[in-house]
Protein backbone atom coordinates (compact mmCIF):
# COMPACT_ATOMS: atom_id res chain seq x y z
CA UNK A 1 0.00 0.00 0.00
CA UNK A 2 1.16 3.48 -1.14
CA UNK A 3 1.74 6.14 1.55
CA UNK A 4 0.97 9.92 0.46
CA UNK A 5 1.94 13.02 2.45
CA UNK A 6 -0.54 15.70 2.16
CA UNK A 7 1.84 18.68 0.21
CA UNK A 8 0.65 22.17 2.17
CA UNK A 9 3.69 24.58 0.66
CA UNK A 10 1.08 26.61 -1.80
CA UNK A 11 -0.91 27.16 1.15
CA UNK A 12 -1.05 30.09 3.07
CA UNK A 13 -1.28 29.69 6.53
CA UNK A 14 -2.91 31.89 8.52
CA UNK A 15 -2.71 32.73 12.95
CA UNK A 16 -5.82 33.31 14.45
CA UNK A 17 -5.14 36.08 16.57
CA UNK A 18 -2.76 35.28 19.14
CA UNK A 19 -3.80 31.61 19.84
CA UNK A 20 -0.98 29.34 19.64
CA UNK A 21 -0.07 25.61 18.32
CA UNK A 22 -2.17 25.83 15.03
CA UNK A 23 -2.78 27.64 12.16
CA UNK A 24 -5.69 27.86 9.34
CA UNK A 25 -6.58 28.49 5.86
CA UNK A 26 -10.19 29.46 5.01
CA UNK A 27 -11.51 27.81 1.75
CA UNK A 28 -15.22 29.20 1.54
CA UNK A 29 -17.71 30.83 3.61
CA UNK A 30 -20.89 30.66 2.54
CA UNK A 31 -23.57 32.77 4.47
CA UNK A 32 -26.69 32.44 2.21
CA UNK A 33 -26.25 28.50 2.83
CA UNK A 34 -24.54 28.77 6.50
CA UNK A 35 -21.75 27.16 5.87
CA UNK A 36 -17.52 27.12 6.27
CA UNK A 37 -14.89 24.94 5.11
CA UNK A 38 -11.54 25.67 6.27
CA UNK A 39 -8.15 23.25 7.21
CA UNK A 40 -6.52 23.67 10.14
CA UNK A 41 -2.10 22.38 11.10
CA UNK A 42 -2.09 21.73 14.47
CA UNK A 43 1.39 21.72 16.18
CA UNK A 44 2.87 18.35 17.22
CA UNK A 45 1.88 17.06 20.41
CA UNK A 46 0.33 20.64 21.76
CA UNK A 47 -3.45 21.32 22.43
CA UNK A 48 -5.19 24.42 21.30
CA UNK A 49 -7.76 26.48 23.47
CA UNK A 50 -10.55 25.35 25.20
CA UNK A 51 -13.85 25.63 22.53
CA UNK A 52 -16.91 24.25 22.12
CA UNK A 53 -18.82 23.70 18.97
CA UNK A 54 -22.37 25.27 18.26
CA UNK A 55 -22.66 23.64 15.07
CA UNK A 56 -22.86 20.57 13.15
CA UNK A 57 -18.86 19.86 12.21
CA UNK A 58 -17.24 17.11 10.20
CA UNK A 59 -13.96 16.81 9.81
CA UNK A 60 -11.34 14.50 7.60
CA UNK A 61 -8.16 14.19 9.00
CA UNK A 62 -5.39 14.58 6.34
CA UNK A 63 -2.19 13.85 7.67
CA UNK A 64 -1.53 13.18 11.28
CA UNK A 65 -3.21 12.29 14.32
CA UNK A 66 -6.33 14.73 15.49
CA UNK A 67 -6.39 14.41 19.13
CA UNK A 68 -9.53 15.71 21.59
CA UNK A 69 -8.76 16.31 24.70
CA UNK A 70 -11.54 16.77 27.33
CA UNK A 71 -11.67 20.23 29.31
CA UNK A 72 -8.61 19.13 32.02
CA UNK A 73 -6.16 18.14 29.39
CA UNK A 74 -7.01 14.45 29.75
CA UNK A 75 -6.75 13.02 26.30
CA UNK A 76 -10.73 11.46 25.32
CA UNK A 77 -10.09 10.80 21.27
CA UNK A 78 -7.38 9.96 18.91
CA UNK A 79 -8.74 9.59 15.24
CA UNK A 80 -5.93 8.56 12.95
CA UNK A 81 -5.11 10.30 9.10
CA UNK A 82 -8.38 9.14 6.80
CA UNK A 83 -10.61 9.51 9.80
CA UNK A 84 -14.13 11.11 8.74
CA UNK A 85 -16.38 12.25 11.58
CA UNK A 86 -19.69 14.17 11.71
CA UNK A 87 -20.14 15.90 15.28
CA UNK A 88 -23.57 17.84 16.40
CA UNK A 89 -22.46 20.84 18.84
CA UNK A 90 -21.07 19.61 21.43
CA UNK A 91 -19.29 19.73 24.80
CA UNK A 92 -16.17 21.78 25.93
CA UNK A 93 -13.00 20.51 24.71
CA UNK A 94 -9.37 21.09 23.39
CA UNK A 95 -7.57 19.56 20.12
CA UNK A 96 -4.40 19.27 18.95
CA UNK A 97 -1.92 16.70 16.30
CA UNK A 98 -0.17 13.91 17.51
CA UNK A 99 3.82 13.67 17.56
CA UNK A 100 4.26 14.66 14.12
CA UNK A 101 1.31 17.17 14.15
CA UNK A 102 -2.19 17.04 12.29
CA UNK A 103 -4.11 18.40 9.04
CA UNK A 104 -7.60 18.33 9.49
CA UNK A 105 -9.90 19.28 7.39
CA UNK A 106 -13.52 20.79 9.10
CA UNK A 107 -17.17 21.20 7.23
CA UNK A 108 -19.35 23.72 9.33
CA UNK A 109 -22.75 23.00 8.14
CA UNK A 110 -26.33 24.99 7.98
CA UNK A 111 -26.17 27.14 11.64
CA UNK A 112 -26.45 30.72 11.76
CA UNK A 113 -24.79 33.03 14.44
CA UNK A 114 -22.40 31.84 16.66
CA UNK A 115 -20.33 28.71 15.31
CA UNK A 116 -17.82 28.31 18.15
CA UNK A 117 -17.10 29.64 22.01
CA UNK A 118 -13.82 30.31 22.96
CA UNK A 119 -13.95 29.45 26.82
CA UNK A 120 -11.90 29.87 29.95
CA UNK A 121 -10.52 27.38 32.24
CA UNK A 122 -14.00 27.79 34.26
CA UNK A 123 -16.09 27.43 30.95
CA UNK A 124 -16.98 31.58 31.15
CA UNK A 125 -17.62 32.22 27.25
CA UNK A 126 -14.58 34.64 26.12
CA UNK A 127 -15.02 35.02 22.86
CA UNK A 128 -16.96 33.80 19.75
CA UNK A 129 -16.85 32.85 16.34
CA UNK A 130 -20.01 33.39 14.12
CA UNK A 131 -20.40 33.01 10.09
CA UNK A 132 -19.75 36.56 9.84
CA UNK A 133 -16.39 36.44 11.99
CA UNK A 134 -15.33 33.77 9.17
CA UNK A 135 -16.42 36.21 6.65
CA UNK A 136 -14.05 38.69 7.91
CA UNK A 137 -11.29 36.67 7.91
CA UNK A 138 -11.94 35.00 4.10
CA UNK A 139 -11.74 38.60 3.10
CA UNK A 140 -8.29 39.25 5.56
CA UNK A 141 -6.71 36.24 4.01
CA UNK A 142 -8.09 36.90 0.33
CA UNK A 143 -6.33 40.50 0.35
CA UNK A 144 -2.72 39.42 1.07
Amino acid sequence: MTTHTFDDHNIRWQKLGDFEHFTYYLFDVNIPLKTVDFIVKFDPNQSIFLHRHRALTHTFVLQGEHRLYEPDGGLKEVRPVGSYTASPAGEPHREGGGAEGAVVVYSIRGEAGVLFEVLDDDFNIVGTLGLEDFAQLLAQQNSL
